[in-house]
Formats: structure tokens, C-alpha cells, sequence
């Protein structure tokens, strides 16, 4: 599996609501690159946020990386909505949850689907 962090600081004249729009349309083209597993966001109010997205393999990392749609949106956030961002891209080397209930789980594949905050009509469910 491979994690994208992708870590943002708004500019302070972004138009909220432009940039809702264009985020919202990332995560509708994320969801339908074969091998996307998941995206959870998280943010303050100091205009900071991280999100985190999970792909099954390198090639569907690349996809998600070079759809046209995704790149120009890219370059809309360097010109209009971030004062910086950074992204680290991570390969999982080991992954296992341990609850009290079940004992140590390995295939963790479910849970990043089920916390998605894609909305499932956004991925014809």
C-alpha cells in the first residue's frame, strides 16, 4: 500500500468556497482511479489541514498523479489557495491493529474504506 500525506497552510485571501469546490472535485476523480483506496482529511482553524490517501500500488498512485483534471488543479493550488503544502508519499512496510475484542487484525483494508470521506455516490454506491 502506499500513503500520500498531503499537508496545506491556506492563503490568507483563498476563496473558501472555490477551493471547497475544486477539493470536492479531487476527491470525486480520486475515487474512481482503480486502486484508490481511501481519503480522510483533517483540519484546524487556522486554515492548516492534512489529508492522508491510500493507493493499492505504485501505478495507481502514478494515475492519480498524472490525470490531467488532478495536475491542472495542482497548479490552481500553487496560483490561488495554498501559501505552501507539502507531500510525502510512503510505502507500507507493516501494518496490523490490535483491539481488545479481536486481537491482532493484518488486513486493515476495511477500515480505511469504511472512514473514507468520500461520500458513496461519488463512487456509485
Amino acid at each position: 500500500m502506499f500513503v500520500v500525506l498531503f499537508s496545506t497552510t491556506e492563503r490568507d485571501d483563498v476563496d473558501v468556497s472555490e477551493y471547497r469546490r475544486t477539493s470536492g472535485r479531487m476527491h470525486e476523480l480520486v475515487s474512481h482511479v482503480p486502486g484508490f483506496i481511501s481519503y480522510n482529511s483533517y483540519g484546524s482553524d487556522d486554515g492548516t489541514g492534512v489529508a492522508v490517501v491510500r493507493f493499492d500500488s505504485e501505478e495507481a498512485l502514478t494515475a492519480w498523479r498524472t490525470l490531467p483534471e488532478h495536475r491542472a488543479a495542482q497548479e490552481r493550488g500553487r496560483d490561488e489557495f495554498y501559501g505552501e503544502y507539502w507531500v510525502q508519499v510512503c510505502e507500507t512496510v507493516r501494518e496490523y491493529r490490535f483491539t481488545r475484542e479481536g486481537g491482532y487484525e493484518h488486513d486493515l483494508r476495511h477500515l480505511f474504506a469504511s472512514g473514507s470521506e468520500i461520500p458513496p455516490s461519488a463512487v456509485g454506491g
